[in-house]
């Protein structure tokens, strides 16, 4: 592939939250501005918008709603505590090199908000939410483009048609499915630690640090590149789970159970401290080192669901099917994303994270894990279904689904 002429004005287009800045970070600082009982009201109805219960703008109607009374100037104070992505002034910086123009189109923040962040950040557009002011505090209306069914095309739509751009002239980042009306055929789309919808959607999938959008935006060739220290401590930290079921073996299911329950309960609280700007010794440590660039400044989700899954598996699974299942799951996933990310540059077409040879060393090491505790035909099975449960682009991290399919098809053929 060769390289595209970068003399030619095109126009890059950012999401903002879980791309430039940590996702719901924002709503999280608000929230526990007002108090713990409207954080978690706010966090509430952001859930029932995951889960698809509420649309997007009945969503934020309620929670702006929750923030009436707030000033602006406390939002603006709010929002110059929250840090931004790692090397995202030297992403900017160098897109200008470049001749692009810039665009933030956000549906989750105040326009104010956008704003400032546009001109700390050079950016030649900024769009966001328009939210009604009385006497300096929010009223608790909003409006505007960016909240309405495909609002965000239109603001894009109206900001090639004054730069004089067509869709081959531009490049969507973006992290979740809100962004998919923007990410249309024609269009360079790159989703940056994207949902399933936009795994499946994106032409590319930048799973790293925030410069990884650079060489696609250039039409540079993908380069294999080693796994780094962090990287290779949280595949290590996967893999331990491993050993679980031989812990449970020794010292009992229900005790390893109530362990992984206390381990979890410490690191929740380890991780609100962290977003709190404390720390907790050693697991807050620990998840500094172990955590992505996307990770450090957000509440990192997915150990949980890791225990969970493997806490699960173990409760509701017999032995051996149980510790054959996590065995897989541990060794498994942590070697598919390795070996992964080293030897191949294609990603599969209807899951751009994930590869082929990461899938095939990832099915072997599983089999090797589960030949530990059932037969060699029966471990083919469950590696085969972990991989291929591993592949998918899901609506739920697959630390979860990956060791309950797998035990559950080792039920079905005992």
């Amino acid at each position: 592939m060769q390289a595209r002429d970068n003399s030619k004005l095109r126009l890059v287009v950012f999401d903002v939250e879980g791309v430039l800045m940590p996702k719901n970070r924002f709503v999280f600082d608000v929230g526990k501005s007002l108090g713990i009982l409207q954080l978690l009201k706010m966090f509430f109805i952001g859930f029932l918008y995951e889960i698809s219960v509420v649309t997007l703008k009945s969503a934020l109607n309620r929670i702006f709603k929750v923030m009436q009374g707030v000033r602006i100037e406390s939002l603006l104070e709010i929002f110059d505590k929250i840090p931004l992505t790692p090397d995202l002034e030297n992403v900017f910086a160098q897109l200008k090199t470049r001749n692009y123009k810039t665009a933030l189109i956000s549906s989750g923040l105040p326009a104010v908000i956008v704003k400032k962040l546009a001109s700390k950040l050079g950016a030649d557009y900024a769009f966001g939410i328009e939210v009604g002011v009385n006497d300096g505090k929010l009223t608790g209306e909003i409006w505007g483009d960016v909240i309405e069914s495909k609002g965000k095309f239109k603001v894009l739509s109206q900001i090639l048609t004054d730069e004089g751009l067509n869709l081959k002239d531009c490049v969507v980042v973006a992290d979740d499915r809100n962004n998919s009306p923007m990410f249309l055929s024609g269009i360079q789309k790159i989703g940056y630690n994207p949902d399933f919808v936009l795994r499946v959607k994106a032409d590319n999938v930048v799973t790293g640090g925030l410069l990884g959008i650079l060489p696609i935006i250039d039409g540079k060739p993908k380069q294999r590149s080693l796994p780094s220290k962090n990287t290779l401590l949280r595949e290590a930290i996967h893999a331990s789970g491993f050993f679980v079921p031989v812990l449970a073996g020794l010292i009992g299911i229900y005790a390893v159970a109530l362990l992984i329950c206390i381990v979890m309960a410490l690191y929740v609280m380890s991780e609100l401290s962290r977003m709190s700007r404390k720390n907790l010794p050693i697991i807050s440590a620990i998840t500094r080192h172990a955590a992505s660039q996307a990770e450090l400044y957000d509440f990192a989700a997915a150990p949980l669901y890791f225990a969970i899954g493997i806490l699960l598996t173990l409760l509701l699974f017999p032995v051996p099917v149980s510790g054959a299942a996590i065995a897989i799951f541990a060794l498994g996933d942590s070697t598919a994303s390795l070996f992964g990310r080293r030897l191949s540059k294609k990603p599969l077409p209807f899951n751009k994270g994930k590869t082929l040879e990461g899938s095939i060393a990832g099915f072997f090491f599983a089999f090797l894990a589960g030949s530990l505790f059932i037969s060699p035909a029966m471990a083919f099975i469950g590696a085969a279904v972990a991989m291929v449960i591993e592949c998918l682009p899901l609506p739920v991290n697959d630390n979860v689904p990956i060791p309950l399919c797998t035990g559950l098809a080792l039920m079905l053929i005992i």
